[in-house]
């Protein structure tokens, strides 16, 4: 079938979708192994010395990716030095993504 951007696709599955396409053997492996890894990560996490830098480079890296799907980019260089300075010399698409990763932080 041909994509027609005129005509709507009315014919989309309901939601919530059925039980059958997410409850599956499949599905709860992963969540095992992902309930494993996370379990790991946890019991580790005392011998590194700042954890929430760990935290800080994941929400950085989302705060960057997002920013791309807007035609903001910027380097994982000059974010890092950005993030870890005093922010005064940054360049526009820098500021967008710290300021990104400021308000996916705020609680």
């Amino acid at each position: 079938m041909a994509y027609n951007r005129e005509k709507p696709y009315n014919d989309l599955p309901l939601l919530p979708p059925d039980s059958s396409v997410f409850e599956s053997i499949a599905v709860y492996k992963k969540l095992s192994q992902a309930r494993a890894a996370l379990a790991e990560l946890k019991g580790r996490l005392s011998i590194i010395p700042n954890p929430n830098m760990l935290i800080n480079t994941l929400v950085l890296q989302e705060a960057k990716d997002s920013s791309e799907i807007e035609n903001i980019f910027t380097t994982s260089d000059k974010m890092y030095r950005a993030f870890t300075s005093n922010r005064k010399n940054m360049d526009p698409a820098t500021k967008e993504v710290i300021s990104y990763r400021d308000a996916l932080c705020t609680k």
